[in-house]
């Protein structure tokens, strides 16, 4: 959902977002095992560090660009993925690292189901994220003017709303949103500098399947995604799983190229 908010606002393709999604689990990681932060607390300060952080990369990089060119976008985030990458892997080594806590192993029983408890508050996240995000993009003065900027950048600019204050917010949550991403899935999967890769190319499967800068289409079509995963797991091996994603964006874009919930562009 960050990530198509970005290019819904600022129509900025952003490859590094993935390592900003590494930054928010590395952070969860370090403050879990050497403060001693619990979970929630944890979760909260990813969000907050995130948010200053996109505030700082608009600020720094994106203003430079923002509405100047989607090739410009392409290779300073490309870059930017490159540095922030190879940084982590300087000072964290490539060695996997899981974090340990008292809710680890704990387990909610829903019939004959066993589900882990962390994994149940990964996704009271992603849901509480969804409808805070929706909330704000349809019922509040900010959420108006960002939707303004989407649609018509010169139209919005022309009745009042400053597009660079509206893109600085944009991406600030943006990349908050992939900190806390990260915070709340670090205790389930391994902590490593290149976990983001994976992560970065599939989310942008699902931003083109769901209509690129349509965040309600995109969270539809991750849950859609990840249950048909899950489902085909059992019949086909998880190289041929991991698949499903690109040849469901690969089928979509030649049915439909502006996605399954995207509006055609008028030239």
């Amino acid at each position: 959902m960050g990530l198509s908010l970005i290019f819904g606002v600022l129509e900025i393709v952003n490859f590094a977002h993935g390592e900003f999604y590494m930054l928010g689990a590395m952070g969860a990681y370090f403050l879990a095992t050497q403060v001693g932060v619990g979970y929630w607390p944890t979760v909260l300060l990813a969000l907050a560090g995130g948010l200053c952080i996109g505030y700082l990369l608009y600020e720094v990089l994106l203003v430079r660009i923002d509405g100047k060119g989607f090739e410009r976008s392409i290779l300073l985030t490309l870059g930017l993925s490159m540095v922030l990458q190879n940084l982590a892997i300087f000072l964290f080594t490539t060695t996997p690292k899981m974090i340990q806590g008292p809710l680890t192993y704990s387990n909610v029983s829903l019939g004959p189901l066993q589900v882990p408890v962390l994994r149940l508050f990964a996704l009271g996240i992603g849901l509480a994220a969804f409808i805070a995000l929706f909330l704000v993009l349809h019922r509040t003065q900010v959420g108006k003017a960002m939707r303004g900027v989407a649609q018509n950048r010169e139209a919005a600019l022309m009745v009042g709303i400053d597009p660079r204050a509206v893109s600085r917010l944009a991406v600030a949550i943006g990349i908050g949103m992939s900190g806390l991403a990260g915070a709340a899935l670090a205790p389930v999967y391994a902590v490593h500098p290149l976990m983001g890769f994976a992560f970065v190319f599939k989310a942008f499967a699902i931003v083109i399947i769901g209509g690129l800068g349509n965040v309600s289409g995109a969270a539809i079509v991750a849950v859609a995604l990840g249950v048909l995963e899950n489902l085909i797991a059992g019949f086909l091996p998880q190289v041929m799983v991991d698949g499903i994603a690109f040849s469901a964006m690969i089928l979509v874009l030649l049915v439909r190229p502006q996605g399954l919930f995207g509006r055609g562009v008028r030239v």
